[in-house]
């Protein structure tokens, strides 16, 4: 079992914490980000696969467009996974996603990912428990393989309250430049946040702790920022990277 519990989980950042400081640090985090990810596609040698989950309105789009704002567009790829197509259903529930993980070298993003056919699939009465539990074991495996690879898997949360979703949608609806994603069905969706967030609860007890998640506080878009970048800059540094030919 996890030890994640989201209701213990503030969705802001802690109090005593500096905006300003925090977007110095994360400005820092987001440089050296770019020199990671040169020495990554250089290197040849590993890749990342960034999972990004969360409610509607979490902030998963701007996450990507402000963390990896600096680092170079050939060495990373962006994936969102939206209602499956025919062909795509005719298949497994992994074809889809094996398909777009990352060569060595690169950065994938999955904005959503294999994650939403025991999420939103479950919520809309597609598919049943005994089935997600096959699912959870199936995930669990793919992302070994993924691991065992040389691909590092890094699963981020994006955690909001319902009264900041809520004011996103607000937003959404009023705001010429972000109207062209209000969805009237973001409402019904929101209503269904109990279900989700049970559903959500068994991802992290049964697809974690071997590759485990990060619950990120999102309702400050400066502070999930931070925490996003900090921990892919912690993991690339890890891997104690070198040009070739410099050894």
């Amino acid at each position: 079992m996890s030890s994640i519990d989201l209701a213990e989980i503030s969705t802001r950042a802690p109090k005593h914490l500096s905006k300003t400081d925090i977007k110095a640090q994360t400005q820092l985090l987001t440089e050296e980000l770019d020199e990671l990810q040169n020495k990554l596609y250089a290197e040849s040698k590993w890749s990342l696969l960034v999972i990004l989950q969360g409610m509607d309105a979490s902030g998963k789009d701007g996450a990507v467009k402000d963390v990896f704002r600096a680092v170079n567009p050939q060495g990373i790829r962006v994936k969102s996974f939206k209602k499956p197509t025919e062909v795509e259903l005719s298949h497994d529930f992994l074809w889809r996603i094996h398909q777009h993980t990352p060569p060595r070298g690169k950065i994938q993003i999955f904005n959503r990912s294999h994650y939403e056919d025991v999420l939103v699939t479950r919520v809309l009465g597609l598919t049943d428990d005994e089935t997600a539990n096959q699912r959870f074991k199936i995930i669990n495996g793919f992302e070994r393989l993924l691991q065992e690879r040389g691909t590092h898997v890094l699963k981020f949360y994006l955690h909001i309250s319902e009264a900041e979703q809520l004011e996103r949608f607000q937003d959404r609806l009023n705001n010429p430049r972000k109207h062209w994603k209000y969805n009237p069905n973001d409402l019904k969706s929101a209503s269904n946040w109990p279900l989700y967030r049970k559903y959500y609860q068994e991802v992290f007890d049964n697809c974690s702790p071997e590759i485990p998640w990060t619950i990120v506080p999102s309702d400050q878009n400066w502070y999930k920022k931070y925490l996003i970048a900090k921990k892919i800059v912690e993991t690339l540094r890890g891997l104690n990277m070198k040009y070739p030919g410099l050894e």
